[in-house]
């Protein structure tokens, strides 16, 4: 489902008049209901060591190279030079003298720091993804702002977070009479994506939606 789609849906389940085209979508109801679907979207995303987020990728470190531009927007979760698995030193100084961790990297600014070698190096990373959204040709993005975009949630979940988060946050009031249903569909939604998707879900913090 897309960004339109979830705005209609959206529109739909709350009584209000849906639209034919996603540049009539210029009313304040409809501009806060996109902010909320954006919301929602990378608060979930952020929320947990989600599988659907992993992605991994490889460089290669010059010889004699101790610093390259970090390759990745997100967090890396796991990195290996050679297949070796290198742990991350929050002490980033230690890189800028001759005390280097020799099984360490750290980051500095927009830099990943390594120790240094005399031959060229396979650094591979896996890290989660910062991004939240993709467009129609599955280039990822940080939030939905066009009409095909997609949320990266798996559609059998974004649809019920999505539509019903927004609409219990965009009412705001427990004594709404369709308030406790939105809660509970977003609710299962989110234990059912739990059990089936999060990398560590015994370990994973519950996520808070929070009403403005």
């Amino acid at each position: 489902m897309n960004y339109f789609e979830l705005i209609n849906k959206c529109l739909t389940e709350l009584n209000y008049k849906t639209v034919t085209a996603f540049n009539e979508l210029t009313k304040n109801d409809h501009k806060k209901i996109k902010n909320i679907i954006n919301s929602i979207n990378t608060e979930v995303c952020n929320s947990e060591k989600w599988n659907f987020l992993l992605r991994k990728t490889s460089i290669t470190l010059p010889a004699k190279t101790s610093e390259i531009t970090n390759p990745v927007k997100g967090r890396i979760t796991l990195l290996s030079i050679d297949g070796e698995r290198y742990h991350y030193v929050e002490d980033f100084e230690k890189f800028f003298t001759s005390s280097k961790p020799a099984r360490g990297y750290t980051s500095f600014n927009d830099k990943l720091l390594f120790p240094v070698f005399e031959e060229d190096k396979t650094v591979d990373i896996i890290y989660y993804t910062s991004n939240c959204a993709k467009n129609a040709d599955n280039e990822e993005k940080m939030v939905l702002d066009a009409e095909n975009d997609e949320s990266l949630i798996p559609e059998i979940f974004a649809e019920p977070l999505l539509v019903y988060g927004t609409c219990m946050r965009l009412k705001g009031n427990p004594q709404h009479i369709r308030f406790n249903y939105w809660y509970g569909m977003y609710k299962d939604a989110l234990l059912n994506m739990r059990s089936k998707l999060s990398v560590d879900a015994d370990a994973a913090p519950v996520v808070k939606l929070f009403r403005k």
